[in-house]
């Protein structure tokens, strides 16, 4: 273990030093590789907490850690692979980690951490070229969920979570907003069609939402009975929701949740999400979607806007080559609102939005066109790029 260790810091200060990545996945895997139950040995002693989902990981990650309220192991640059884990572990000698996990990767990090609690936030499609179909991985997680020893902190509001989670004989459930069910339309038990009413989902087989322990309320949030004040600086329904499941899990972990929904109020952003920045002398606000469900929480937080919105879509491996899921966002709900395509596939999301009646104008590049600040919405890479060539406000 020893030296697995050493190789990975002295792999990712190498890496740094060289200018050539961030110095967390090209030491882990060095590690790894010497050690391949590194990330067992690493965690041995340690209170885990485990995130995954389609969309959230990095946020409710973040949030978790700023509630825990002291210093945690966290992979905070969204290295949410076992490499990234095991980079994060060595990096720290805290008692304590949060990490986000790659939903399919999940099992194999809960076999190696034996965590005290797996966050379960959603499950829809992403990276249609080289992802499983989003139902065999429900079936997947809910096969390793079944014999566990850890608190499962489960989205009710989502019947693959539900399906996967219920296999648990230790589930919190809680009510986050939901803006995506179309991922979610048959029964994961029988197949039928589902009932998704406003208040609850259910099925004719028996199957149907659970009730939840933790629920947003109008001035904040109900944990397990116990009534928190929500004060958060980062917008949206989709962040409260976050917070729901984050303070939910630290409810399990043995933290006040009213001490720790004071701390969440401290964050501004999350690795990059929501900052402010001028990119090539144009003032924006950057948001992430990737996939339809986030594409759809985004919308739904823009439905009151109606200046100039960019939106910048990229084909990159992180990204996934196939744009086809485009389709399957509402984009018809911009209707009248200007929107500035970008990206390698701006001319796919061009088209897109001429199907959806949208005023659509293609760049090649990003310019000072506008006063004022102006929301950004970009996938992955493209996010990334913009992150880096931006300057914070």
């Amino acid at each position: 273990m020893a030296l697995a260790t050493t190789a990975v810091r002295c792999v990712n200060w190498v890496s740094r030093r060289s200018g050539r990545g961030a110095g967390t996945v090209v030491g882990g895997n060095a590690g790894l590789g010497i050690d391949p139950h590194l990330l067992a040995h690493l965690a041995r002693s340690r209170t885990v907490a485990l995130v995954s989902g389609t969309n959230g990981k990095t946020t409710t990650t973040a949030m978790i850690a700023c509630g825990w309220g002291r210093d945690v192991a966290t992979n905070t640059t969204g290295a949410n692979m076992p490499a990234g884990h095991v980079a994060a572990l060595v990096g720290s000698r805290s008692p304590v980690a949060v990490l986000e996990c790659d939903e399919r990767w999940l099992p194999d990090v809960i076999s190696e951490t034996a965590p005290a609690v797996v966050v379960l936030l959603n499950l829809s499609r992403d990276q249609l070229d080289r992802a499983a179909e989003v139902r065999q991985l429900a079936q997947r997680w809910r096969d390793w969920l079944s014999g566990g020893d850890f608190v499962v902190v489960a989205n009710a509001r989502d019947p693959l979570v539900v399906f996967a989670a219920s296999a648990s004989p230790r589930v919190h459930w809680c009510a986050p907003p939901t803006s995506w069910t179309l991922d979610a339309r048959s029964c994961p038990v029988c197949t039928r069609p589902l009932d998704l009413g406003a208040d609850a989902w259910s099925c004719t087989c028996g199957f149907e939402e659970p009730q939840s322990q933790s629920v947003l309320t109008e001035g904040g949030a109900r944990i397990d009975g116990r009534p928190v004040t929500l004060d958060l600086a980062i917008p949206g329904a989709v962040n409260r929701g976050n917070a729901l499941m984050a303070l939910a899990a630290l409810s399990v972990l043995g933290v006040d949740p009213a001490l720790a929904a004071s701390r969440l109020a401290t964050l501004r952003e999350i690795e990059g999400r929501y900052a402010k920045a001028v990119v090539a002398g144009q003032a924006v606000r950057l948001l992430l979607a990737k996939n339809p469900a986030g594409f759809a929480a985004q919308l739904a937080d823009q439905a009151e806007h109606r200046g100039p919105l960019w939106i910048a879509i990229n084909d990159g491996l992180a990204d996934g080559r196939d744009p086809s899921w485009l389709y399957d966002v509402d984009f018809e709900q911009l209707r009248g609102r200007p929107v500035w395509c970008w990206g390698t596939r701006r001319l796919d999301l061009a088209t897109r939005l001429w199907y959806a009646g949208v005023e659509a104008t293609v760049v090649e590049n990003i310019a000072p066109r506008h006063d004022g600040i102006i929301d950004l919405i970009a996938n992955y890479t493209a996010f990334q790029e913009l992150r880096r060539g931006g300057e914070r406000r």
